[in-house]
């Protein structure tokens, strides 16, 4: 196929309610969709980086500036590809920046899989017809309100509650989801790299409330303290921020700073990464699951995908469309199938349309580069 030209649009969507976490509070979500055009056919990519960079080192802008100076300009001079992870000489030719290599990988992934007449998932090689689905619940003004927000995730079916902590908010309200709703409940605490190990009496705490796993309770580019505090919390520790490739998940696996792998597409750089760290997760059996980043549903499309594979044996943060957003860009929006569960689609590339009005409503910048000119 020939990649005749690539679209970026900028989006900003309104939360339907304030998300908060150990670095900070978002009202609104402001990220960048890639389109891959050939001929008459478009695929679709997200990027995941958030305006500023208290994720990782990457943002919105940095993403922008990486796609239109350095791999949009060599992807287009590409005679042609016969597969997405013809892209790799070109990444490699940029060390980092591993969102904006996956958004735009995401979207030559989607239109590969249109061209085939194939779904995203059978590509991957997923198995899975459908996957069960989590939630993630941001720290709230007060425990009270934790509660009632846990309690109506619940009666709605997800498979997995996760909790957002932060020092000030961690033992105490987890404590109190436990004595309010039992301790058969799939519960996690999610730190986002809050902690220090000068916090691990602090964390034991944690341990008689029979977490799943506590992800990543230390700094956002560690391994190698993740290992120690492992050794003092029967609790498991999943990393998120800490693993960027396969080579990341080797090393933490190996000195035992992890016994759960969070796997986000982005954070990864593209999903030819994530499908690595999961065969390699799935030969030590280490079991991994997709985390979300507040993603419309073009990301949650290319989430579900990966979800599929076989050893994505917890459930991700895939919520529906209508937890986040009043209204979604895609056509149909991502709906639960039977409570906690999403049906992986069938149809080609990611299986979902775009709503053109939605999409419309909420771009405010677009910019276009062809074999030719840029717009």
């Amino acid at each position: 196929m020939i990649i005749e030209e690539i679209r970026i649009d900028r989006l900003e969507m309104p939360l339907k309610h304030p998300f908060e976490t150990s670095f900070g509070k978002l009202m609104t979500r402001d990220f960048l969709i890639v389109s891959a055009i050939s001929g008459d056919i478009t695929g679709y990519g997200e990027s995941t980086a958030f305006p500023l960079p208290f994720y990782n080192e990457e943002s919105t802008e940095t993403v922008l500036y990486i796609l239109k100076e350095l791999i949009i300009p060599q992807v287009l001079k590409m005679e042609k590809l016969e597969h997405p992870e013809d892209l790799d000489p070109i990444f490699q030719s940029v060390k980092g920046h591993r969102m904006a290599k996956a958004a735009l990988e995401g979207a030559v992934w989607d239109l590969y899989c249109k061209k085939k007449g194939i779904s995203l998932a059978n590509a991957l090689g997923g198995t899975k017809t459908e996957i069960d689905v989590g939630v993630s619940i941001g720290i709230e003004p007060t425990i009270e309100e934790l509660l009632d927000r846990v309690g109506s995730c619940i009666d709605q079916g997800y498979k997995k509650i996760k909790v957002k902590i932060k020092p000030g908010f961690d033992v105490k309200p987890m404590q109190a989801i436990r004595e309010r709703f039992g301790m058969d409940v799939p519960l996690m605490a999610d730190a986002n790299s809050a902690y220090t190990l000068q916090d691990i009496d602090l964390l034991k705490q944690l341990d008689p409330l029979n977490l799943m796993m506590i992800e990543q309770p230390l700094a956002y580019d560690d391994i190698i303290d993740h290992a120690t505090l492992q050794k003092e919390l029967s609790t498991p520790i999943c990393l998120d921020e800490s693993i960027h490739s396969v080579d990341d998940a080797r090393k933490a696996v190996e000195i035992g700073a992890a016994k759960v792998i969070n796997i986000k597409v982005g954070r990864v750089g593209g999903l030819t990464e994530a499908k690595k760290i999961h065969d390699y997760c799935q030969a030590m059996d280490i079991p991994v699951w997709c985390g979300g980043m507040l993603e419309s549903g073009i990301g949650r499309a290319h989430n579900i995908a990966i979800t599929s594979l076989a050893n994505f044996t917890i459930p991700g943060d895939t919520s529906p469309s209508d937890r986040y957003w009043e209204q979604d860009i895609t056509d149909p929006e991502i709906k639960f199938h039977k409570p906690g569960v999403i049906k992986v689609p069938e149809g080609p590339g990611i299986g979902y349309g775009i709503n053109e009005q939605a999409f419309n409503d909420y771009v405010v910048g677009t910019e276009t580069f062809s074999r030719t000119k840029t717009v």
